[in-house]
């Protein structure tokens, strides 16, 4: 997906539009209730879309690895079979295994 279609799909959720292409000349704004994005605020708009999507990767990566690695230990800590600091300790590899990236 092109920055401006993500652009628009993250921040212009009610608008209707298509793009040919990957560039601000293919876009056709079909929206006439809805300004339409100069090309400027769409690459200004840009890097906050980035982040959210690299943030929303990040949580997918850490569920996927609380289950596998964290949920476990956290269940045995229940059951009286482990211990509540190893399940801490593997939240805490998990979080440092898949950092957030930084605010743009």
């Amino acid at each position: 997906m092109s920055h401006i279609a993500a652009v628009l799909s993250a921040n212009y959720r009610d608008a209707l539009w298509t793009l040919d292409g990957d560039t601000y000349d293919g876009l056709t704004w079909q929206s006439p209730d809805i300004a339409q994005p100069t090309e400027a605020e769409i690459d200004a708009q840009w890097p906050a879309v980035q982040h959210a999507q690299q943030v929303a990767d990040v949580e997918n990566s850490r569920r996927a690895a609380y289950e596998a690695e964290s949920d476990p230990l956290f269940f045995e800590w229940q059951r009286g079979d482990g211990t509540e600091q190893a399940w801490l300790d593997a939240v805490a590899a998990v979080k440092a295994a898949n950092p957030y990236p930084p605010a743009p």
